[in-house]
């Protein structure tokens, strides 16, 4: 698997594709932290607070996460290396495990750069050290759990397709039901008998309820009862050449 995973590394950042995708996160993030106007610029407010960061990183990474992973199987099957890959001395799983975290370490690596603005604000409050580092380590480690399962659903994506631009959309879409979708359902007048449970079905109210610096039990379940589910679901994808 680790052979597999390098290669994997190895292959995004050897095209400017990878580092085109870093860049746009970070001077994404960097522009809604520090350019943009509003009442969550720290520059503007006075407030030594980096709560934007963290409503927009999941919008942006909506779009990124999804280019980042359409090329992990879709390639493959293009290309007709995906026969020569499911022969390798490698169980489906560690071929999915392999290729999840390859785009996971890339994701983390983009995330490792959100520090950079913590400790800026951290020097930059009055007094020093004045923010408010339980929310930001708590919605920092919901970021990431929330990226891992954009991940997780990118692979499954790409796994159903060889057209990457297909396993992008399908991506995106996914990626917006789960995060958002389910609050939308949940607001459905015939739905309103069930609305906390289908509330519960999505990505948001679990991330929101990280993002308060309580790290819940329950919230850690869900984030890897989905990641994990699509995993399966994507070995299963692969098994399917046997049937």
């Amino acid at each position: 698997m680790l052979p597999l995973l390098r290669k994997e590394i190895r292959t995004f950042f050897s095209s400017l594709t990878g580092y085109f995708i870093l860049s746009i996160f970070l001077i994404s993030t960097g522009l809604f932290v520090w350019v943009f106007p509003g009442n969550s610029n720290p520059l503007e407010t006075g407030y030594a607070n980096l709560d934007v960061l963290f409503e927009m990183a999941p919008w942006i990474y909506l779009f990124l996460i999804p280019a980042v992973c359409m090329r992990l199987f879709a390639e493959e099957r293009k290309q007709g290396t995906i026969e020569l890959l499911l022969t390798r001395p490698i169980s489906d799983m560690g071929i999915v495990l392999a290729k999840y975290l390859a785009g996971l370490l890339v994701v983390v690596f983009s995330l490792l750069f959100c520090l950079v603005y913590y400790y800026s604000i951290y020097y930059l409050g009055n007094p020093v050290g004045s923010v408010d580092s339980g929310a930001f380590w708590g919605s920092f480690i919901g970021l990431f759990l929330l990226a891992a399962v954009y991940v997780s659903i990118g692979v499954f994506a790409s796994s159903i397709t060889d057209n990457q631009i297909v396993a992008f959309l399908l991506a995106l879409i996914s990626c917006f039901f789960f995060y958002i979708g389910f609050d939308y359902l949940g607001d459905l007048s015939s739905l309103k008998s069930v609305q906390s449970f289908i509330i519960s079905m999505g990505i948001n109210e679990h991330y929101r309820s990280i993002s308060r610096g309580i790290i819940d039990s329950r919230d850690l379940l869900y984030f890897f009862w989905v990641i994990i589910s699509f995993l399966l679901i994507t070995r299963t994808v692969l098994q399917s050449r046997n049937w």
